[in-house]
């Protein structure tokens, strides 16, 4: 091979459709790459990765993220910030949403925890009537559909503001009580970091216990998860499988899950 034929290869692996896509196929391996990881990687600057991140982002090849890129299909792990998870597996949570969405009853109670999938579930209720809602999930207020008539209730404690959400008890204080006024409803829609054979759970144990309480608290449990979740255990247990009526989900489990779910009386909902 000549030296002409290897400046040719040269230049053209730094033509920017070529490493725009060398660079798309490096960050769905890595799953999250840092801007200057990249620039060395690809031997051009620091600004030039922010323009090709800034235009694959707009391809929707992958997410932009403050100091670098996260794939699209990389699983969301702990407390992964929410306005990155809003992006991440939207098709699925959308289909989801709608599923659980159909499981709510005009003029019923319900509780939403913290989260996308049950932000994006509030979003598809806006046909329902009379609906009471309480929830731990801050970004809800702002997702009310206009024209949307219902009593909305948001439980206080602490605000954890990585996930937009509070975490307490699962009541309300009344002005010249000395106690707390405790709650129940017809369904409770929860949102999970993790499905497995040994129940469900989550990354962080404030939101656990909360969302364990909800769950005790509801005369049904709606767990949506979309398939990323499946397989997976975080740090701290929610519940065992059996806690659930229904599992809204995108795809049907694993096998290995799938059973343990049948065995613990679960309805899985599948589009």
């Amino acid at each position: 091979m000549s030296s002409a034929d290897v400046d040719t290869q040269d230049r053209s692996r730094h033509l920017p459709a070529h490493r725009r896509g060398a660079l798309t196929d490096f960050v769905a391996e890595r799953g999250q790459v840092a801007v200057g990881e990249l620039a060395e990687r690809f031997g051009v600057s620091i600004d030039t990765i922010r323009r090709d991140l800034d235009q694959l982002d707009a391809d929707g090849l992958l997410i932009r993220t403050h100091g670098g890129a996260v794939s699209k299909s990389a699983a969301p792990v702990g407390d992964r910030k929410l306005d990155l998870r809003l992006r991440m597996h939207t098709e699925q949570k959308e289909a989801i949403a709608a599923m659980a969405a159909r499981l709510v009853q005009d003029d019923s109670v319900i509780m939403l925890n913290g989260g996308t999938t049950t932000l994006a579930v509030m979003r598809h209720l806006r046909d329902k009537r009379g609906l009471t809602i309480a929830t731990n999930n801050l970004r809800i207020p702002a997702e009310l559909p206009t024209g949307m008539e219902c009593e909305l209730y948001v439980f206080g404690g602490h605000v954890r503001t990585v996930a937009q959400t509070t975490t307490g008890a699962v009541s309300f204080a009344v002005t010249n009580r000395p106690d707390e006024i405790t709650v129940r409803a017809d369904i409770a829609i929860i949102g999970v970091g993790a499905v497995a054979t040994s129940g469900f759970s989550t990354s962080n144990v404030g939101d656990a216990a909360m969302m364990a309480e909800m769950m005790d608290h509801a005369e049904q449990v709606a767990v949506v998860a979309d398939s990323s979740k499946f397989s997976r255990h975080l740090f701290a247990q929610i519940a065992s499988l059996d806690r659930a009526t229904y599992l809204v989900t995108d795809i049907a489990p694993p096998p290995p899950i799938a059973a343990s779910l049948e065995e613990a009386g679960v309805s899985v909902i599948t589009p």
